[in-house]
């Protein structure tokens, strides 16, 4: 078995290992399950007791020389192989770099609020899952009103819903501030409604609520004149069409004109050339008296804004759904680069 181990050990000796490929035949040949020096383990077994020893020595130094120089040429072969920098072809043709920007919502909500705090409101934000509280009863919705059917409303328990509007805000303020009450509330709303060209069954909204002593209809509507105005920069036609809402009376929908020329405008608006933009009227006096503030002292209004719809106005977009399609050839027009 020592002359074996002696051919062995020539073999890894003179065995030329100059490439990956020659040291793969190199550890199959060698190192394997089924290689030479697993075979001498083998047959070391079976030898006589005396030459162990002896034996034994040499078969480990062969192990050792064996693993050794593969380990050798391993390192030789990898610290020799390409790295990522250096695999990178220069005379390629660059990738272009694309930027994002804000979402045409984030920016319409953005540019609202800023109009707004020019003329002393606020910016407040609530929670989207509402208790019935705040999102039903203090706004003086009867217990039997159509709004808390589920038609409308996505209920989660039947405590709690997903907001319907952010006029639940607007209660949190007024039971934790003092008048004079000047804020805008934007957030996203949720309501199980048919989705089509002008309808979600999710949007969002910007609410305002003004509260003070001696505050009147025609504050209500110079308000909106202003947010009119400077928004779209030009004397829209506007209209007010009297309404109903729980929680302001008197109530009333503010109208804009955008005409029946085009198809879209016409499917937009229905055929009338007007698109509703807000719901808007004089806090209701039980809404007061539900958030502890005396209506023979104060009076207030509420507003509230469908951003998607003016987004749409502002950017040519006739179909709401587009807002929320995600799709980059869209959104890559309001890219800040």
């Amino acid at each position: 078995m020592l002359e074996k181990l002696k051919q062995i050990a020539s073999q890894i000796e003179s065995f030329k290992i100059d490439s990956s490929a020659t040291l793969e035949e190199y550890r199959l040949k060698f190192l394997v399950k089924k290689g030479l020096i697993n075979e001498l383990v083998d047959e070391f077994r079976t030898i006589d007791n005396n030459l162990k020893r002896e034996v034994g020595k040499e078969l480990n130094l062969l192990k050792e020389r064996a693993n050794q120089k593969w380990e050798e040429a391993k390192e030789k072969f990898e610290s020799n192989k390409p790295t990522k920098e250096q695999t990178i072809d220069v005379t390629l043709p660059v990738h272009s770099v694309t930027y994002g920007g804000k979402h045409p919502i984030t920016e319409v909500i953005d540019e609202i609020s800023n109009i707004f705090a020019r003329i002393g409101f606020t910016t407040e934000e609530g929670p989207e899952i509402e208790d019935d509280y705040h999102n039903f009863s203090a706004l003086n919705f009867p217990p039997n009103h159509p709004a808390r059917d589920m038609q409308d409303t996505f209920f989660i328990t039947n405590d709690f819903a997903l907001r319907t509007h952010t006029s639940s805000v607007q209660i949190r303020v007024m039971k934790n501030e003092k008048p004079p009450i000047r804020v805008i509330c934007p957030g996203r709303v949720y309501r199980n409604e048919a989705v089509s060209a002008r309808s979600n069954c999710f949007f969002h909204q910007i609410e305002g609520l003004c509260i003070d002593k001696h505050i009147s209809f025609a504050d209500l509507k110079q308000t909106l004149y202003f947010f009119v105005r400077e928004f779209f920069g030009k004397d829209l036609p506007v209209r007010f069409r009297a309404s109903y809402f729980p929680f302001t009376e008197p109530s009333a929908e503010m109208d804009v004109f955008l005409g029946t020329e085009t198809e879209e405008d016409y499917r937009l608006t229905k055929g009338t050339g007007w698109l509703e933009i807000l719901g808007c009227g004089m806090v209701d006096v039980n809404v007061l008296q539900n958030v502890g503030l005396d209506s023979k002292i104060y009076s207030g209004y509420a507003f509230g804004l469908g951003v998607d719809r003016i987004a749409m106005l502002k950017y040519g977009i006739k179909d709401i759904r587009t807002l929320f399609y995600n799709d980059v050839r869209f959104l890559s027009q309001f890219s800040s680069f």
